[in-house]
């Protein structure tokens, strides 16, 4: 049976200790969340930690991504220790593959439908809505959030994660603003390595102080690793 509002915890966790500590000690229940971040600097494997997190913690997640296929998610999730077999076949978390592009100017209207379908879900991740901005006017994108903030209210959690480089600077300032957390993750050339960080830009409600930028590698195996922000520009 799926918690109720009044049950569930008060963080949606990572379940990595480091990653947590760096935001605020997870994302508060019920919080309207963007993830930022060009293609490579790893917006889907922190969503996926979040979930993979959510999910040992006893939460019920649904996904829509327009990156994989249910097969591709296992697959990719696995290869950095992220297992989440078992939480499929249990219906613990659902994944809804979709692809915005081909909906035009109906995307944002289509996946907020389906959105509310699952609305007896503890997370819902959109990764990545970037390709409903290409082909959406500005009025039905911040209606988009809008109505994420109104399911929120419900005591849903919302991760979305887009390319923030296809958004104009007026449009990206007003989503920020209406989101509850926002993660802006880049890649940086340092040297002959990229160098990979994470910066918590808000996270409202948040246990304790946010503004950190940290550094982080993604291991085969191993999954997401918080390196000292010095370590990681060398």
């Amino acid at each position: 049976m799926p918690e109720t509002q009044d049950s569930r915890k008060s963080v949606i966790s990572s379940r990595n200790t480091e990653l947590d500590s760096k935001m605020g000690g997870g994302l508060p229940t019920g919080s309207l969340t963007l993830v930022e971040g060009t293609s490579g600097a790893g917006k889907s494997v922190l969503t996926q930690q979040i979930v993979k997190g959510s999910l040992e913690d006893g939460c019920q997640v649904s996904m829509f991504t327009t990156e994989n296929n249910v097969k591709s998610l296992v697959t990719q999730m696995r290869s950095i220790d992220l297992e989440i077999l078992d939480f499929l076949l249990l219906r613990k978390l659902r994944v809804y593959p979709v692809e915005l592009s081909r909906l035009g100017d109906e995307a944002p209207f289509t996946l907020l439908s389906a959105m509310r379908q699952e609305e007896k879900r503890d997370l819902l991740v959109v990764d990545s809505f970037s390709s409903a901005i290409t082909h959406s006017d500005e009025t039905h994108i911040l209606g988009f959030f809008e109505e994420c903030k109104r399911l929120c209210a419900t005591g849903i959690t919302i991760i979305i994660t887009l390319h923030p480089e296809i958004v104009d600077g007026e449009l990206i300032s007003a989503i920020r603003s209406m989101c509850d957390a926002n993660l802006r993750l880049r890649t940086e050339q340092d040297g002959q390595r990229l160098v990979k960080t994470l910066e918590v830009a808000k996270i409202r409600g948040a246990a304790s102080g946010t503004g950190a930028i940290v550094g982080f590698d993604v291991e085969p195996g191993w999954g997401m690793r918080i390196i000292p922000i010095s370590k990681a520009r060398g």
